[in-house]
């Protein structure tokens, strides 16, 4: 359990907090590419961090991420013209480019100097994935972007899906380090379910962990004994600040929870697939709705089926997406963690929270915030990876999976 003092230092992420100004170092996906579909096409909002942020794809492609209220009067630039490329104020008509500058003032006159005076907030973009990912942080240049494996994927063989997850991110992300709720919160039996890896869950629904610190973050290993004596071996990456790496049904996927503010996170999952993604989307697209918000929700009990939680469903709630959001969403918007009670199943949560505070108070007293990658770095991200394989008895999983180093 935590106090309320460590509580918050995880969990506030305002640019004037210690966990905020971490977090702003790095690399965080803000928008699907999709969003902004063609160029010249319609503005679109999005909230990171507490900061209101407006994007638009310029006449040459180029993604422009700034702040939303227009650097003279402070009008919203999300209903500004997005034309010749730059973004256009509808009051005064300031033009800005996808940096920020100032490109036109035109109802000043031809002599003033505020073009060049005035620079408005305009955040680096990368654009990868079909994601949209920007720097909010302090160094110049921004770091390089990590050569993830998805980076080298064709666009259309990664699903993504942006929803919003009605909690704190880290709530989010702790769910993403505890293999053991696999034997329950997913559980499904029948003829129709889509996991043949329950056999293994329920054969041994304690696992064995270990965990080891790397240059990225965590790794994870949970370790399930089989009916037959070999061993199950689950390998998750968490990699910072707000990503896990799970295995889901045989099918890497990259989970990664940004901060809408304090009480609401994006919730970005990757699916890296060997062909493209189907025609109608994935099971998890599906369930996403207008503004981003899931069909199944805590307004609506998620929809659950209480036959079906008799019948052929442990929870009786549909894909795997909600079943996670009924486990973080349903303790509220921050969880007071000095009422829990934890046990040998949380040891992925408590390395994750050790690791975190550690690292927050660490940048806070002057240390270089961990996974930061300078150009002059090699970028071999390879050892990023999740895996879940029956592994023979006998043979220890870093010698099955010998891509796993440290560093």
């Amino acid at each position: 359990m935590l106090g309320s003092a460590d509580n918050d230092l995880l969990t506030q992420t305002g640019a004037s907090t210690n966990g905020g100004r971490l977090l702003r170092q790095y690399w965080l996906p803000v928008m699907l590419s999709s969003e902004l579909a063609g160029t010249d096409c319609d503005p679109q909002r999005v909230r990171v961090l507490g900061e209101d942020l407006v994007g638009f794809r310029d006449s040459n492609g180029s993604v422009g991420i700034l702040a939303e209220r227009c650097a003279h009067r402070g009008t919203s630039l999300y209903f500004g013209r997005n034309e010749h490329c730059g973004l256009r104020c509808i009051y005064h008509g300031w033009k800005y480019d996808t940096d920020g500058n100032v490109l036109d003032t035109p109802a000043e006159p031809s002599s003033s100097k505020l073009t060049a005076k005035v620079k408005h907030t305009a955040y680096p973009v990368t654009e990868t994935a079909g994601l949209i990912w920007i720097y909010m942080g302090s160094r110049s240049p921004a770091p390089t972007f990590p050569d993830y494996m998805f980076n080298h994927l064709p666009v259309e063989n990664v699903a993504v899906t942006k929803s919003v997850l009605e909690c704190n991110w880290v709530q989010g992300l702790e769910g993403e380090v505890d293999s053991a709720h696999l034997s329950f919160l997913h559980r499904e039996w029948g003829p129709d379910s889509a996991d043949n890896r329950q056999g293994l869950f329920q054969a041994d629904t304690a696992p064995r962990y270990e965990i080891e610190e790397t240059d990225f973050g965590l790794r994870l290993i949970a370790i399930r004994e089989t009916d037959d004596h070999h061993q199950y071996v689950r390998v998750t990456s968490f990699v910072m600040p707000v990503t896990a790496w799970i295995n889901g049904l045989g099918i890497k996927q990259p989970h990664i929870f940004v901060p809408i503010d304090d009480h609401r996170t994006w919730r970005f999952d990757m699916e890296l697939l060997d062909s493209p993604v189907p025609e109608g989307g994935t099971p998890r697209s599906r369930e996403i709705g207008e503004g981003f918000y899931r069909r199944r929700r805590l307004d609506n009990d998620y929809l659950q089926d209480r036959t079906e939680q008799r019948e052929s469903d442990f929870t009786g709630i549909k894909v795997f997406i909600n079943e996670d959001a009924v486990a973080t969403e349903s303790m509220g918007h921050i969880y007071d963690r000095s009422k829990e009670h934890l046990g040998q199943s949380d040891l992925g949560v408590i390395a994750l929270r050790k690791y975190l505070l550690r690292t927050i108070r660490a940048f806070a007293d002057g240390a270089d915030p961990p996974h930061q990658i300078a150009e002059s770095d090699m970028n071999d991200m390879t050892h990023i990876d999740t895996l879940a394989e029956v592994v023979p008895a006998g043979i220890h999983w870093r010698d099955h999976f010998k891509h796993l180093r440290l560093s």
